[in-house]
């Protein structure tokens, strides 16, 4: 049990280090924002509170440390600077190495923090010594102001049974309550069972607190910030400090209302006992009936309204490991491969009843499958959010502004699609910054802004989500990319080709246009490693530049790697699946076609002219070709070209499987699906396939 909690920690603590990061980064651009303040205070709060519920005893000593400088910013005491937000952020750093640590069992350097803590105190106002910083360490009563700044706190507590499972310890909350100032601790034991029922793991105590204090709300929800979810919490303001001091005692039965320890209606049933409320306020003269009757609807109105917001607030969220999404998925492919199996043999018995039975699984597979694969679906900002930090400390790095604009955050894609862009994207962002963005004296000597602007978004289209990249620096350099490549012997010295073709140079292997070395680039490894990652996802890139203005890199990525939508073509007795996603239309090739041709692998489709590859020479597949041959119009790049099969079957869902070893590196074929009839059909990689027929061709 304390295993599972102690992975949860982590998994939990991993997140909050993320949203840590982005606050910070947020919070360097709005440096007043004190929700931004409050939300980095909180987030180290729930760092330390939890990893010493756990044994993460370094994390959460480091932590305090970092947390007791921001509650001084956050009170007002401090500042937020540059350096104590480059003070912080490599604080944040130095907790995930702790973190990851844990895990790995590697040693971590401890000076860097012991560094980081002395930089952290440096900050500190010459008036506060180390002494007071370090108070909050020991359970030493904060400092109260004059009575008339304190206010007066209810605070029920009521932990579930299973608390201690969890490795908190309810007194210690309470502890933590009366350092914020005077409590008053009221146990109740009405829940306490019989001897025989009971539980000596589980906790059946609950208290009341009246706690008065001059520290505010979010002071004493920051003491239970890492148990909301184990126990029922209810914070009551019972005096702001403000009301009269002549002013008579609260009633008895309010109290007990406001406290939730009497409800109105037994209220009512003890008045009752002699006359209603209503009544007696009738019979004195008070109110009229009628008015008693309009309190009544409008009491009956508030419950019915609240009940409907409770219930809108009732919807919850699961924590579901990813090796069991992968699994769920892995089981609807197969689901898949089943229900056209099905489908088929529906087809061949002619039989009304099978059908209709066949068509019903194949609804609820589609509708199965399409949740299964949402599930799976996360918003591309959490990727998006960690080049900010990049892009920052990237760009004091080499003495350059940079600022660093993000759109489409809410764009989703597959979990697994995100993790695999990753070092993609880095190495793009990398590269804007390092060849593309000036450095200030430049940029404003061509009449730019000091600060360069990196731009990074995404869009869904179709079935695929198109990132973009784009800079506003000096743009590619044509003529230099076409000098290193005649160079290195990727182009010849006369031949003349479009700026796409010359740009689209910089991802062969080594290539790099860089005059030296540095630690950011310059290898010539990473353009080539972008090109085979994207590829790797079935995904494609193009590049667009214009000298002294910037450039755009664009990525066209599938939304998912599991499930396809495709086109299944048949040449002899092979079948194979092309993405529908970059299928355009299907035409016819006759014998006559290919005789006007001259030899010429070209098509005539609309008065436009269309290279083509066919497929049967190219696979090496013997047999006679039919008379009419089908052509599968792609776009691939941008540019359009044809695969010459026998027949088109149709539309297809794939279940992408992938290949055995043996096969994996076999040119264009990113894969295998299996038919209803327990065929094996291979994937084409369509990019691929046409960048090794080229390469064939020039090598030729």
């Amino acid at each position: 049990m304390i295993e599972a909690h102690i992975i949860t920690y982590r998994e939990e603590a991993n997140e909050l280090l993320t949203e840590l990061e982005t606050s910070l980064l947020e919070l360097e651009e709005t440096p007043e924002d004190s929700e931004l303040i409050g939300r980095v205070f909180r987030a180290m709060h729930t760092i330390k509170g939890s990893g010493a519920m756990f044994g993460f005893d370094e994390i959460a000593g480091f932590t305090h440390e970092v947390e007791t400088v921001f509650d001084m910013v956050r009170n007002g005491k401090m500042a937020v600077t540059k350096e104590l937000l480059n003070l912080t952020l490599r604080a944040r750093d130095h907790i995930k190495s702790l973190l990851d640590a844990s895990v790995s069992g590697e040693a971590i350097d401890c000076a860097r923090g012991d560094a980081i803590i002395s930089g952290l105190r440096l900050l500190l106002p010459e008036d506060v010594s180390m002494e007071v910083v370090q108070s909050v360490k020991v359970n030493v009563p904060a400092v109260e102001l004059p009575s008339g700044d304190n206010k007066i706190w209810r605070i029920r507590l009521k932990p579930i049974p299973e608390i201690f499972l969890s490795g908190t310890n309810p007194l210690a909350l309470i502890n933590e309550l009366r350092n914020l100032g005077n409590c008053s601790v009221i146990a109740h034991t009405d829940l306490i069972p019989h001897l025989s029922e009971m539980n000596p793991e589980h906790c059946y105590l609950y208290w009341d607190i009246i706690l008065t204090t001059n520290r505010g709300l979010d002071a004493i929800k920051d003491v239970f910030i890492f148990c909301e979810d184990d126990c029922e919490l209810k914070i009551d303001l019972v005096d702001d400090g403000e009301s009269d001091t002549d002013q008579s005692p609260r009633k008895l039965g309010d109290i007990l209302i406001e406290r939730g320890d009497l409800n109105p209606a037994e209220m009512n049933r003890i008045l009752g006992m002699q006359k209603r409320f209503g009544e007696l306020a009738v019979a004195v003269g008070a109110v009229t009936p009628d008015k008693i009757q309009s309190a009544l609807v409008e009491q009956q109105q508030i419950k019915n309204i609240r009940q409907e917001r409770a219930a809108q607030d009732a919807a919850v969220s699961i924590r579901v490991p990813a090796e069991k999404l992968d699994q769920l998925v892995n089981l609807v492919g197969e689901l898949v491969t089943v229900q056209a199996h099905l489908s088929q043999t529906a087809a061949f018995q002619n039989s009304a009843d099978v059908t209709a039975i066949a068509e019903e699984i194949e609804r609820l597979t589609e509708s199965l499958r399409d949740t299964a694969l949402n599930i799976r679906m996360l918003p591309i900002g959490s990727t998006f959010t960690k080049f900010k930090r990049l892009v920052r400390d990237l760009s004091q790095e080499l003495g350059k502004e940079i600022e660093m604009v993000t759109e489409g955050a809410e764009t989703e894609l597959d979990k697994t699609v995100i993790e695999r862009l990753n070092d993609p994207l880095v190495h793009l962002i990398r590269n804007s910054i390092d060849h593309g963005i000036e450095i200030p004296g430049v940029r404003r000597a061509a009449g730019k802004p000091a600060q360069g602007t990196i731009h990074l978004g995404a869009v869904h289209s179709g079935d695929s989500v198109l990132i973009t990249i784009r800079d506003d620096g000096a743009g590619l350099d044509r003529d230099r990319i076409r000098e290193k490549a005649i160079e290195r012997g990727l182009m010849s010295a006369t031949a003349d080709l479009p700026d796409k073709d010359i740009y689209n140079m910089i991802f062969a292997p080594g290539f790099s246009t860089a005059a030296k070395v540095t630690s950011v680039s310059g290898r010539g490894v990473g353009m080539d490693v972008v090109k085979k990652g994207i590829e790797s996802l079935r995904g494609s890139i193009s590049i667009s530049s214009n000298r002294g203005i910037g450039s755009t890199i664009t990525l066209r990525i599938p939304l998912t790697l599991a499930i396809i939508e495709s086109l299944l073509v048949r040449i002899d007795s092979s079948y194979f699946v092309l993405p529908l996603s970059h299928v355009e239309e299907c035409v016819e090739l006759t014998r006559e076609d290919i005789k006007n041709a001259h030899g010429r692998n070209l098509a005539h489709v609309r008065g436009n002219l269309i290279p083509y590859i066919p497929l049967r020479e190219q696979f090496e597949i013997s047999g006679n070709r039919p008379d009419i041959e089908q052509i599968v119009i792609t776009a691939i790049n941008g540019s359009k070209v044809g695969f010459v099969v026998d027949s088109v079957i149709g539309e297809h869902q794939t279940v992408i499987k992938t290949l055995g070893r043996v096969y994996r590196d076999v040119k264009g074929i990113s894969g295998a699906t299996i038919l209803g009839d327990g065929t094996v059909a291979l994937i084409l990689d369509m990019g691929m396939l046409l960048q090794t027929i080229s390469n064939e061709k020039e090598t030729v």
